[in-house]
């Protein structure tokens, strides 16, 4: 089994200083293979900011790839937003919005959702669901996880508007035999399989909340720890202390399957309190 950490809407420049030592301490004592971070390392896209979130992914002694998030670019600077959106996370996070990780289990595919000209909209291009497919292409035995910053299925309770091509990207997923995808954007905590697409498989859905704003949304900082297999994918949601003196483990989700088609196990044991690798 490999170890995926999934963070997501850090927002450097809204967020919890006291925080950032624990999370810090607490990803590199997990040992995953890779983190994953889905978007939204900046709350304005500033240089100070980004120079901010670079030190922290610096810190994190894992390899880690990074897709862009709609606070990643400028907000107020309309034509830097137009025109040069991407020129200040380019600088501090190299000019690959949509990277690829891999090792002998896994394929992490990322894809930048961000529409400059809509700003908080996502909008899943056709363009990115292509370079997906042909990497997934070739792939049987290795899990394939999908990092993108815009989830692709809202809940009644969610109040953003749900991205462009949302519905398309889940159908091409699916197709292409993605196993997980990795979201952010709502600061809530979700995991579930996405409903069965047209008999081609059932994808895993796995939002995180906020790794480090204060903009919590009634839920504690989080981040999700993934074991991945073959055949079993093991979540584990992990939440700041109250105290900001660190994270524990608050829920787990197991499922089984394999080869794009997930479900959730039977019902485990809910942890009370627990720190450290699992």
């Amino acid at each position: 089994m490999k170890r995926l950490l999934h963070l997501s809407d850090l927002h450097f420049g809204r967020d919890r200083p006291e925080l950032l030592r624990p999370l810090v301490e607490t990803v590199n004592r997990l040992e995953p293979d890779l983190v994953a971070i889905s978007g939204d390392l900046t709350q304005r896209a500033t240089e100070a900011q980004f120079r901010a979130a670079a030190a922290f992914v610096d810190a994190l002694k894992p390899p880690v790839l990074v897709v862009p998030g709609n606070h990643d670019v400028p907000l107020h600077n309309l034509y830097v937003r137009l025109v040069k959106p991407w020129k200040r996370y380019r600088r501090w996070f190299g000019r690959d919005l949509e990277p690829c990780w891999e090792n002998d289990e896994m394929i992490v595919v990322g894809a930048n959702t961000v529409n400059p000209l809509a700003w908080q909209q996502g909008w899943f291009r056709s363009r990115s669901l292509a370079r997906i497919r042909r990497s997934f292409a070739a792939e049987e035995r290795r899990v394939r996880v999908v990092v993108v910053h815009h989830p692709m299925e809202h809940t009644p309770e969610d109040t953003k508007e749900l991205m462009r091509g949302a519905q398309r990207a889940i159908d091409e997923l699916a197709d292409c035999g993605a196993d997980v995808i990795l979201s952010g954007h709502l600061h809530t905590w979700r995991v579930a399989p996405f409903a069965e697409v047209a008999g081609r498989g059932v994808v895993l859905q796995v939002h995180a909340g906020t790794g480090l704003s204060t903009r919590v949304r009634g839920e504690p900082n989080d981040f999700n720890l993934l074991e991945v297999g073959p055949d079993r994918i093991h979540v584990e949601r992990h939440t700041a202390h109250e105290d900001a003196s660190g994270f524990r483990l608050a829920e787990t989700r197991t499922f089984r399957g394999g080869a794009g088609r997930w479900a959730l196990a039977a019902e485990e044991p809910q942890p009370e309190s627990r720190n450290g690798r699992a």
